[in-house]
């Protein structure tokens, strides 16, 4: 039985399409980075705050953010895609090493064998080394040059005197590293939709 051969119509086509795949899954919405994001920045000002007028325990928004973040990871697991990427798979391991290299930090906070102060600075360091992978691995420019910036913030944190202080620079690390890059690839992620809606549109 001869196998059927492909036009050389057909076989460009399929090139465009592999391309055109290739091209959608080095995007991201930016979503995430939004939400984890004013998450770390609204703990750290509240926290701030809390320590200025001694409301609540000083670590009762990080409690909270915790449990935030159960709630919206596994909604986040519930609605995730089933199609396996090849980026999708990177990220999904590189998610995993995240996490856990966060728990490793914050436990080592709650059983002392890290002052507040610098855990929270090697949380930082930690963000921007995320953010650097995550723009290198999507050529996202903003990305790479905010984990430049929240290393900043991070150095910085080493030489702080007081929690407050590492709370308003960990609230700026969040804004340069998460935040801004964050709405910057939503924005880009719109315009790319909107375009493709116009040729799809176009072409028909």
């Amino acid at each position: 039985m001869e196998t059927p051969q492909m036009t050389r119509e057909e076989s460009l086509q399929i090139i465009q399409q592999m391309i055109s795949t290739a091209k959608n899954e080095q995007k991201d919405d930016g979503k995430g980075w939004i939400v984890w994001g004013w998450l770390l920045f609204a703990a750290s000002l509240f926290s701030f705050v809390n320590l200025q007028l001694n409301w609540l325990n000083p670590y009762f928004f990080w409690n909270v953010l915790g449990m935030a973040t159960i709630v919206l990871r596994v909604a986040f697991f519930k609605n995730e895609q089933t199609v396996k990427t090849y980026t999708g798979e990177l990220f999904k391991k590189l998610n995993i090493g995240f996490f856990i290299s966060l728990v490793f930090i914050v436990l080592a906070i709650n059983i002392n064998a890290l002052t507040p102060v610098v855990g929270f600075a090697l949380l930082i360091n930690l963000y921007g080394f995320w953010a650097l992978i995550y723009g290198t691995a999507l050529h996202f420019k903003p990305s790479v040059i905010a984990a430049f910036v929240t290393w900043a913030f991070g150095f910085a944190a080493l030489f702080a005197k007081t929690f407050e202080q590492t709370m308003l620079l960990h609230a700026c690390a969040a804004l340069a590293g998460f935040i801004i890059p964050g709405h910057i690839a939503r924005k880009q992620f719109k315009q790319i939709g909107s375009r493709k809606n116009y040729n799809d549109i176009v072409s028909v």
